[in-house]
């Protein structure tokens, strides 16, 4: 009979499975379930599957859009940073740190560096200027570009005499070499020092820093507004340079460190 009515035998023994739709609000609770079951680390897809296997079939659309309204996402899918390739800082400028980062004097080291903060679901930028002699934060700054006058601003944050610092070390970041920087640094008198190309150890002290910045500061926090990170921020310095014991300070806080050797010295 196949042949005469010209259709395939598979087709005459297909018996259709039953498909069983679910309502909205016990899919929620599916989905909900499925999500919290597997550590948070499920997206549309692998739900999508987890639910066929309880013969429920649901587009990854809807799935997605039930996720969207209970605010579930996965691990796999939290915004990263896109490095963003821009010139560097080819300057015939010596390491004159070479790595010393211990027993140096107050202001005699100021390193820096940049980093990404996401702010209303943009990137934004911290920069910090760190004294080696108690690991202060002397001078920070938040703003929307990674550029020269972000790490001018930090600059103006300092309480301390600017023509006191002795070296200011960096990587070879293009916002740190520009007649803004330039400017100030032989204003005040400042010896200028690069890391090699391309060797984060040799501002090691600041990559830790940042490091610790991240976890303690950046992943717990949601920042809807500039203003918001500007405001938390400032209060995040002040208790890492007044509260925050370290242990490469011996468990003291960089002021407590810094009285401390002051004290000494008198």
């Amino acid at each position: 009979m196949c042949k005469v009515l010209q259709i395939s035998r598979s087709t005459y023994y297909y018996e259709a499975k039953g498909r069983v739709q679910a309502d909205e609000e016990s899919l929620k609770k599916d989905i909900l379930r499925i999500f919290k079951a597997n550590r948070r680390n499920y997206g549309t897809r692998k739900i999508k599957k987890k639910l066929e296997k309880e013969d429920k079939v649901i587009s990854r659309r809807r799935i997605g859009r039930i996720m969207n309204e209970l605010g579930l996402v996965s691990s796999y899918t939290v915004a990263q940073f896109k490095v963003h390739k821009t010139p560097v800082n080819n300057d015939k400028i010596d390491n004159e740190v070479n790595r010393e980062f211990s027993n140096r004097d107050q202001l005699d080291v100021v390193v820096s560096d940049l980093t990404y903060v996401r702010v209303d679901g943009k990137w934004n930028y911290v920069c910090i200027l760190l004294d080696l002699f108690n690991r202060e934060i002397i001078g920070y700054s938040a703003g929307a570009k990674k550029d020269a006058k972000l790490v001018y601003k930090a600059f103006t944050t300092v309480k301390y005499k600017l023509d006191d610092i002795n070296i200011f070390h960096t990587d070879r970041g293009n916002e740190f070499k520009n007649n803004i920087i330039d400017g100030l640094i032989d204003t005040f008198n400042i010896k200028r020092s690069l890391s090699k190309k391309g060797c984060p150890y040799d501002n090691a002290v600041a990559e830790a820093t940042f490091k610790v910045f991240k976890t303690e500061f950046v992943y717990p926090n949601i920042f809807e507004s500039l203003d918001q990170l500007n405001l938390e921020l400032f209060d995040y310095v002040n208790w890492y340079n007044n509260l925050r014991i370290h242990s490469s300070l011996s468990y003291l806080t960089p002021i407590e460190y810094k009285e401390k050797f002051l004290s000494e010295i008198v």
